[in-house]
């Protein structure tokens, strides 16, 4: 496999899909979430090209500890990392974003190919254009799809069919997940494994419990870039509806809770406030609040005996050296 070697000839094409529910759907979804008593907006409505943007900037925050205790450990234990998942696999990448982090694997792992999902699908073939073009011989394939309603993928989509699969799941989205929720993710996950021609494993990241002042400040940073995205989820639901948000109405509220052992993301009203949903209207009175965001964050124990209780029990795992993060290969029995 030739990587990173950019050449000035026109690189053959990549596959790729859009495989989400239709626009109405999204909409119902949005508008049946801000008309509940509660209102909320599911965090899969984040990434508009803006928003996956800016959540690539919240990465480089200083405040956001887990991307680089995540690169750090990629860059001490990736050999050996590599060497428990298997080289020459089908690398297939959830939330891909950039496809930034799983190119960087790509000289430990050798893939023998790879497919990108991810729910913005403008950004995501953007990003495999710029891909295609540092690994111009290797099989590339992307889907802009909601993976946490299907994993059903079309095969053309899944090449080359005879590598064993490498599912990837890295930083902390799993914690955006409930976690009954997250033990049926991760169930479809092992179900797929085991489905797969040659079998499958799942790397994936987990941010572990900290400090409440450190977490908050990872989720409300001095530069306002995550207040930034949460608040851009408006502009994304003012397109999708329509709705006529205007985000200066509201605040980024964001908090820790040790009890419940996740961060809360809010958006909050600074006035009271009448929004017109789809030819509907909300009043928000001043200070109600949009639910936008759960993560929820783990023990290492906790998070092995999540694996294994949704059908992943082979298990490795290595912990950053600050303990703040993990990474978990496992596999069906």
């Amino acid at each position: 496999m030739r990587v990173d070697n950019p050449r000035t000839d026109r690189p053959r094409p990549f596959r790729f899909a859009d495989l989400r529910r239709g626009g109405g759907d999204a909409a119902a979804e949005l508008l049946a979430g801000l008309l509940a008593a509660r209102a909320a907006i599911l965090p899969k409505y984040f990434y508009d090209e803006l928003g996956s943007r800016l959540f690539a900037a919240i990465c480089c925050l200083p405040e956001y500890s887990l991307t680089r205790s995540e690169a750090h450990l990629f860059a001490r234990r990736g050999g050996e990392i590599a060497e428990a998942a298997g080289r020459g696999r089908l690398l297939i990448d959830l939330g891909a974003g950039d496809c930034g982090k799983a190119a960087g694997l790509f000289p430990l792992l050798a893939p023998a190919g790879y497919a990108a999902l991810d729910i913005s699908a403008d950004f995501l073939r953007a990003a495999l254009g710029r891909l295609r073009q540092r690994f111009p011989d290797l099989p590339i394939a992307g889907a802009a799809i909601d993976f946490t309603h299907s994993l059903d993928l079309p095969e053309d989509l899944l090449a080359p069919a005879s590598a064993p699969q490498l599912w990837f799941y890295p930083g902390s989205s799993i914690g955006n997940f409930a976690p009954e929720a997250a033990r049926a993710f991760l169930a479809r996950i092992a179900r797929a494994c085991s489905a797969a021609p040659a079998g499958g494993a799942l790397l994936i990241g987990v941010d572990l419990v900290k400090d409440k002042a450190v977490l908050d400040a990872a989720y409300d940073d001095a530069l306002g870039v995550t207040a930034a995205f949460n608040l851009n989820v408006l502009n994304h639901a003012n397109r999708l509806l329509p709705a006529d948000f205007d985000v200066a109405d509201w605040r980024h509220v964001a908090f820790f809770d040790p009890a419940a052992s996740r961060v809360e993301m809010h958006l909050e009203a600074r006035r009271e406030v009448t929004v017109k949903l789809a030819g509907q209207a909300r009043r928000f009175a001043a200070g109600e609040r949009i639910h936008t965001e759960d993560s929820y964050k783990w023990t290492a124990e906790g998070f092995a005996a999540l694996l294994e209780a949704a059908g992943l029990p082979k298990q490795r795992r290595w912990l950053a050296e600050e303990g703040g993060f993990a990474l978990f290969l496992a596999a069906p029995a």
